[in-house]
Order: C-alpha cells, then sequence, then structure tokens
C-alpha cells in the first residue's frame, strides 16, 4: 500500500494537494491492479506535473520540547547552541519533533547536528548523522556478591576489558557466537568479519569507561521493582542486603563507525534524488526502500553485537574473580528505535517509555567516574517523545576545560592540573588504561549531578529508584608515546593510512 510519506520521499511537495495525489494512487492500483511503485509514480507525475518538485528544509522547525535549563553564561551558550541546531534539524521534511534533554550539549560546527542529549521522532526514514558514529553506545549493568576488596577488584577488572586505539591482538581476541551470525552479505555489514572479532571485550576511549560500584537492596527497591514488572530481579537481588555491580559503557566501536560512514554515504545519494539543499547531517534513507531495510538489519545487528561485547567483558571479569552473575540490566543511548512508522533517534538520549506490557523501562545513566550512576524507571513522558538523559552532559567543551589550564607564555599548568584531577577523583580508585589521566573525562568536565537529577524531576523524564554507589572507574587516558610531537615522517604515514581508508570506504558500494 502505497503512503503518503512514500508520495512525498518521491518528491511530492507535502501540501494540501497531496491527498489528492495520495487518492489517484489509490484508484489506479484498485482500477490496473499496479503492483510495480515506479510504474505507479510514473503514471502520477504525468497527472499531477505542477505538484512534483524537489523537496527542501522547511521554513519552520518541527515543534522541540526543551527539558533543560541553563544556570551560568558557559550554560546559556551551551544551550543555546544545542538549541540552534535542533532547530535546523527540526526543518528537515522528514522529521516531525524533537525533544532536548537536560544533558544537552553540542556536537560539533553543522547547523544541523543532533546536540549530544537530543531525541528526534522521524516519519518512515533513518537518519544516520542522528544516532552518531558511535552506534549503540550503551550500558550494560551486572549485579554480583564478592568479599574480594576494592583494589583486587580492579585489579581484574583492568585485565577483562581492554581500552585505547586498535583493537585486541590476535592472542588476546575473544569468540563470542555473535560473530558468527549469517549477517555479512548485508552491504553495510559486508566485509567487516575482522572489525567484529577484534573489538569483542574492547571499549575503545573518549567517556567509555567500566565502572565498579555498589548498590543496597532495600525494600523499599525491591517492591517498586515488584509493583513495575521486574519481579524477577527483584527475586534475585533480594539475595544480598547490597551488591557489587559492573557497570560498562561504549559503543560498537570502529564496526559502527564503518556501518554509519556506508549509511552516511547512501543517506546523501538517496536524498539528492528527492530533495535540494538538505545538509548532510539531515540526510535520510527512506525505510521504504531496499537500503532502508538493510541499513535497519545492520542497526539490529549492531545491537546484538555491542550487548555480546558488554556480556563477554563481565562475564571474563566474573569468571577472573570466581563469581557468579545474579542479574543484569542494560540499555542503548544512541540508536534508533521504531514505533509505528516513526523513528525514534536518540543521540544521548535514554529510552523512558513503557515497554511492550505496558511496565516502565529500566535505565541506567550515570553522572560521572565519582559520582552514582542512577537506576531509573521511564516515566514514558511523550512530551519528550519519552526519554530521559543519558547522564551530565558537558557546559564546557574538551578544548574550553584545557584551556583554563594554560597560563599566557608558559604553557599548561600541570602542577595544578595534577591536583585537581587528584581532588576530583579521591574518593575511588580512579584508573587509566593507557597509563596518564585524562582532565576532559573527569568530574571536573560534566555538569553537577544534583542539577540533572533536580531536571529529571522537574520535567517528568524518568524516576530514580537506587543509586549505585562507585568504588572504582576504569577510563582509557592518555598514552604517554603521543605525548610527544609526531614526526613528519609519523605524520606522512597517519595521511597514507587515511588515504587508504577512504580508498576501501569507496569501494564498498561497488558491491550494492
Amino acid at each position: 500500500m502505497i503512503t503518503k510519506q512514500t508520495l512525498i520521499n518521491a518528491g511530492w511537495a507535502d501540501t494540501a494537494e497531496l491527498d489528492s495525489v495520495h487518492q489517484h494512487a489509490l484508484d489506479l492500483i484498485n482500477e490496473k491492479q499496479i503492483t510495480d511503485e515506479k510504474y505507479l509514480l510514473k503514471l502520477l507525475k504525468k497527472k499531477f506535473p505542477d505538484t512534483h518538485g524537489a523537496l527542501t528544509m522547511r521554513s519552520s522547525p518541527a515543534p522541540l520540547a526543551i527539558a533543560v535549563e541553563a544556570d551560568s553564561k558557559e550554560a546559556e551558550k551551551n544551550l543555546a547552541k544545542a538549541i540552534s541546531q535542533m532547530t535546523e534539524l527540526l526543518k528537515c521534511p522528514v522529521v516531525k519533533a524533537g525533544a532536548l534533554m537536560p544533558d544537552a550539549c553540542p556536537s560539533g560546527n553543522e547547523a544541523a547536528s543532533i546536540p549530544v542529549g537530543g531525541a528526534i521522532a522521524v516519519e518512515n526514514a533513518i537518519i544516520p548523522a542522528a544516532h552518531s558514529s558511535d552506534i549503540c553506545c550503551s550500558l550494560h549493568a551486572s549485579f554480583f556478591h564478592s568479599s574480594l576488596p576494592v583494589h583486587e577488584l580492579m585489579d581484574h577488572l583492568s585485565r577483562s576489558t581492554r581500552f585505547g586505539p586498535g583493537g585486541r591482538a590476535p592472542q588476546d581476541m575473544v569468540h563470542h557466537p555473535v560473530l558468527d551470525e549469517a549477517v555479512w552479505n548485508n552491504p553495510f555489514l559486508r566485509r567487516l568479519q575482522d572489525k567484529a572479532a577484534v573489538h569483542i571485550a574492547d571499549q575503545g576511549d573518549g567517556n567509555h569507561f567500566a565502572f565498579l560500584g555498589e548498590m543496597n537492596c532495600t525494600p523499599e527497591l525491591l517492591s517498586t521493582l515488584q509493583e513495575n514488572g521486574q519481579s524477577k530481579l527483584a527475586e534475585n537481588l533480594s539475595k544480598y542486603e547490597s551488591m557489587k555491580v559492573l557497570v560498562t559503557h561504549h559503543g560498537s566501536r570502529s564496526l559502527g563507525a564503518t556501518v554509519y560512514t556506508r549509511g552516511l554515504e547512501v543517506a546523501v545519494k538517496h536524498t539528492r534524488k528527492f530533495a535540494k539543499g538538505i545538509p548532510e547531517e539531515a540526510a535520510w534513507i527512506s525505510m521504504d526502500t531496499r537500503e532502508g531495510q538493510e541499513y535497519w538489519d545492520a542497526l539490529q545487528y549492531l545491537s546484538r553485537w555491542t550487548k555480546a561485547n558488554h556480556e563477554t567483558i563481565h562475564h571474563l571479569f566474573l569468571k577472573s574473580i570466581s563469581s557468579d552473575l545474579i542479574d543484569s540490566v542494560g540499555n542503548e543511548h544512541n540508536f534508533v528505535w521504531r514505533e509505528d512508522d516513526l523513528y525514534l533517534h536518540g543521540k544521548g538520549a535514554t529510552p523512558a517509555w513503557s515497554s511492550s506490557d505496558e511496565h516502565p523501562l529500566l535505565g541506567l545513566i550515570p553522572m560521572n567516574m565519582s559520582s552514582p550512576i542512577l537506576l531509573t524507571l521511564g516515566a514514558n513522558n511523550q512530551d519528550y517523545l519519552s526519554f530521559s538523559p543519558h547522564g551530565a552532559g558537558r557546559n564546557l567543551s574538551r578544548r574550553g576545560l584545557l584551556r583554563r589550564y594554560e597560563r599566557k607564555r608558559q604553557g599548561v599548568d600541570t602542577e595544578r592540573m595534577k591536583a585537581d584531577i587528584a581532588s576530583a577523583t579521591h574518593s575511588i580508585d580512579a584508573r587509566w588504561y593507557l597509563g596518564l589521566p585524562d582532565i576532559t573525562e573527569t568530574p571536573l568536565a560534566y555538569k553537577d549531578p544534583a542539577q540533572i537529577k533536580a531536571m529529571m524531576s522537574k520535567y517528568g523524564l524518568a524516576k530514580v529508584i537506587a543509586e549505585i554507589t562507585p568504588l572504582g572507574s576504569i577510563m582509557a587516558g592518555r598514552s604517554p608515546k603521543f605525548e610527544k610531537e609526531l614526526t613528519p615522517k609519523q605524520l606522512r604515514q597517519m595521511q597514507h593510512r587515511a588515504d587508504r581508508r577512504k580508498a576501501r570506504q569507496r569501494d564498498w558500494q561497488d558491491e550494492m
């Protein structure tokens, strides 16, 4: 059955006359038993030539719901740019609504880039740039019991995971059945088996982490879980008054980044067939096309792969400390979810709607490495597309934070930086996998957790039902070998590798 969205994607303007075009299409299908969509569109263009034309960005944006407030000049500047980016994206003709979460902050410099903490509803299409290149960035928590001291648990955790550029060395690779799925003929996944294999039990860098904490299993928590459809979890957590919790945060690594690049290329080409003046960050793939279905299938595989990656790290850790898994929970926050013909895109937005059994979804929302991770129940607030924040968010860019430590004509004040890092992380066993701390990923870089929780409550986004108290955290940090200035030869080698990557990216579409 042809829909109005099919006609819009084919180039008809979304005006009052679209009803006539749609009705004529239905009449042609019934009268002439037409099954070939291309032939049907050809007949429609003969009768309605004046209404056929390229889609463009709308002059007015779709509705935007804002669940964030600024309390300083820096925050005001931050929020203004995030709103500006969302406003431009909401002019895209297939975007129907948008929302900004309490952790919203700008992303990049492009006018229509979706900010971190942004969510949009898109009709019958996927906008790859709106779920970001870190596809399926997510959190996974395992509850377990152990009497080992924190430093020993952290030692085991350091040996169970991996951070940094690249992937696992051949002798350290870990196999998971998700690698054996018959998905590799999908054009968006073709020739990516090696990337999938080297990144199992690998977390990358940036704000990704492995967090060790502890949660009190209070009668109030167990009762709340029982009342909200989580009887099994409540029963398992009732075994101990408190439990240790491992929480990992990462996405689909270079596997997902390559799928994203391919998806964006297809989206740009697809959009140019039907529209003009659409920025790359708003380009879409229609879901009534073969490419749309293949991209959707690739995203679903990335979801399974990323969950398998989390589970593998947790399994290695629990096996190392001779503990059993009691239960686990998790959620994505960089992804696309389907609701009938709407595709909900989140870039740093935690699903907070109700599940198919009408119970609220559980969510994990981290604040920073030294603050508790929140266990939440979604409030299903449709005014904000039923999302909640994915973290604390930034009011300063990484570069903006580093500038605070620059002294005029004297370089960086490293001693003050070290002192501030120590002060911000003194309460936990903070570790940096690559050797050196990264101040842009310490609590100094993020918004005040109390403000995030207050805005979650004020705007009715989610309910906090428990907090996972931090004991230790591992992040990538910085490698000492990158602290020295690169030689001309190293720079040339980096450029050659970049050129080869671009060449491989150009080749993949030839096989579609």
